[in-house]
């Protein structure tokens, strides 16, 4: 017999992560005082037998379950994607006020340090590389990566904007605090866990978007981190990203939802965090939601695959 109060719990906690997801912190008219939580754990709090006097005291029990849930950290908090802190956090910034990480989500392979001077003479060589003379000339310095080069995974965007070519590594302005937010809120892993980089080394000039043959020419550097790194899963962020990668002009629209492969990889397409804040609507944003999850379950999958770490059923949400 199904449980009432276990479907409540559940409807509610997919209420809450929709919500939080769209940038809502608090709901003074219903739960006032209660922040909404980051996504719990796939177990349901228990109510206890004496039942609640308000939403608001139950809210607040939910808050203490989800706080209790083994394993779990809190991160630091942010702001929101254009506010002011927000602008000026690092791209090692923890994520979503709120927001929790698992522990066995962490890179599962020691760093080689042989494998660190090969990724370290692999960004060098990018930084002299001439190939494309607009972008050459018109750059501050090239943008090789963030990210440990023992990461599971692997997000892929399209070139650098006026923020990274200013400081050096990939998602630090506006779209990279969103990127930040995805993969703590909706993944429970930390940013410094996995890594980033673009089609391009270099910024496009007015941030356009790469032609053809700029792909071409940083082609060697990408396939290079790509056999260096060996991610478990990529992800790639927005078309630009999808077309060059995978050679396929289809639309982000049609090919999210579905795995591909590249040199072996399990690869996923979900829509640019830039994107999102051009276009910031329920509807695209539970698209991304339910993008990261199966990235994330796929993850998860893999690293229990035999001969890897066994993580335990609530690992990821």
């Amino acid at each position: 017999m199904a449980d009432p109060t276990r479907e409540f719990l559940e409807a509610l906690r997919h209420k809450l992560e929709s919500l939080r997801l769209a940038g809502v912190r608090r709901i003074p008219l219903i739960l006032p005082a209660f922040e909404i939580p980051a996504a719990p754990a796939a177990a349901a709090p228990q109510m206890p037998a004496e039942g609640f006097t308000s939403v608001a005291d139950f809210a607040h029990h939910v808050r203490q379950q989800l706080d209790s849930q083994p394993g779990r950290r809190r991160l630091a908090a942010t702001k929101a994607p254009g506010s002011a802190a927000g602008r000026s956090a690092g791209p090692a910034a923890k994520a979503t006020s709120d927001a929790e990480f698992d522990e066995t989500l962490q890179p599962s392979r020691a760093v080689d340090p042989e494998l660190q001077q090969q990724l370290a003479a692999l960004a060098e060589e990018v930084s002299l590389c001439t190939r494309c003379q607009e972008l050459a000339a018109a750059r501050t310095q090239t943008v090789f990566k963030d990210g440990p080069p023992n990461a599971d995974l692997m997000f892929i965007g399209e070139a650098p904007g006026q923020d990274e070519d200013a400081q050096g590594v990939p998602f630090v302005g506006r779209a990279g605090q969103l990127l930040t937010k995805i993969i703590a809120g909706g993944m429970q892993m930390r940013r410094q866990d996995v890594y980033i980089c673009n089609i391009l080394k270099c910024r496009p000039p007015g941030n356009r978007n790469p032609k053809p043959d700029e792909a071409a020419n940083c082609r060697q550097y990408l396939d290079g981190q790509i056999d260096l790194v060996r991610p478990k899963v990529i992800c790639c962020l927005g078309g630009v990203a999808s077309r060059f990668l995978l050679d396929d002009p289809t639309p982000v629209g049609r090919m999210r939802g579905r795995w591909y492969s590249y040199r072996g990889i399990p690869t996923r397409v979900t829509y640019h965090s830039a994107y999102l804040l051009r276009n910031y609507t329920q509807d695209t944003r539970m698209k991304v939601w339910d993008d990261v999850k199966q990235v994330a379950a796929k993850l998860r999958e893999l690293r229990n695959a035999p001969g890897g770490p066994v993580e335990t059923e609530d690992s990821l949400f």
